[in-house]
């Protein structure tokens, strides 16, 4: 069974107040900044036109200037079995909803180990299949990684950590209901993994951190780490776990996480800081690559 489900909201613009003229000297330098923006864009059309690399070759920030960001990338991949159920969590004390994907060949994915996803604010497991992570699965494995099965479930705004306000617990939804529901989908919840973006970077290593024998190995994606957190000052219970790290130069968190690298107790496998920013451009690019050091870990 595929469910699709996927919502989207946009609030309404603010009024603005009518423009003000520029100095003439200001609007000058603005006028000077938009015909060289222009050149640019003719130039990297040529180059393009030449070649067919022009606008790959063209710099981030000028690309974010001329509104030209890329996709996403997203292999050419068949999906596996893909499902999206809803379940009760005793621990946030509501339904949520639970992603599944096996790769494709793999059938209903019984006896594979999985990967436990924990999305970012801005996520919830009905965005998993359009970000095309199904797709990367079966790509991954295509290209020679040992099989694994993906699962997450919806764990709110709350940092992955429990609500001292109410009895919402996502992080316990995670460390004591997830295995279960795994077990019941036939797939073999001993042989666990964490990866997660942003928010959930960091859910992964807090969860790794506060229960240190759940998970064989975690991956993480910009976590969102603040310079004071308990995760960085908590990182000596991270000592044996194949971790890895990725996290782009441009982003806002990037001076926090090479904080949490430095301080802990044993080099990370991997701790890659590449050009890019907090957004989904830069963390698909990634995606493979945690994919395979994840079945590395999980197969052995």
């Amino acid at each position: 069974m595929v469910c699709h489900h996927v919502g989207m909201s946009e609030s309404s613009p603010s009024e603005k107040a009518p423009a003000l003229p520029l100095e003439p000297d200001r609007a000058a330098r603005q006028d000077l900044t938009r015909r060289r923006l222009l050149t640019g864009l003719v130039g990297l059309g040529g180059v393009a036109a030449a070649g067919g690399v022009g606008y790959v070759l063209a710099p981030p920030r000028l690309k974010a200037r001329l509104g030209l960001g890329p996709e996403p990338f997203v292999p050419d991949a068949p999906e596996g079995q893909v499902r999206l159920e809803t379940v009760t969590s005793q621990a946030r004390g509501r339904d949520v909803q639970l992603f599944t994907a096996v790769p494709h060949g793999y059938g209903d994915g019984a006896g594979l180990p999985v990967a436990v996803v924990l999305h970012g604010a801005s996520a919830t497991a009905a965005d998993f299949q359009p970000f095309g992570l199904a797709r990367f699965l079966t790509a991954a494995i295509e290209g020679g990684a040992e099989p694994f099965v993906l699962a997450g479930a919806d764990g709110g705004v709350l940092r992955w950590e429990p609500d001292p306000e109410s009895d919402d617990d996502p992080q316990a939804m995670v460390v004591d209901e997830m295995p279960g529901w795994l077990s019941d989908r036939g797939f073999d919840a001993e042989r666990r993994a964490l990866w997660g973006w942003s928010m959930g970077g960091y859910g992964s290593l807090r969860v790794a951190e506060l229960h240190p024998d759940w998970a064989r190995v975690v991956a993480a994606f910009s976590p969102a780490i603040g310079s004071d957190d308990a995760v960085i000052k908590d990182v000596a219970a991270l000592v044996g776990l194949p971790l890895a790290v990725w996290c782009g130069t441009e982003d806002s968190f990037i001076d926090p996480v090479r904080q949490f690298v430095a301080a802990l107790p044993e080099p990370p496998e991997i701790a890659s800081y590449g050009e890019g920013g907090h957004s989904r451009v830069y963390w698909n690019d990634q995606t493979l690559d945690a994919f395979g050091f994840l079945a590395k870990h999980l197969a052995a």
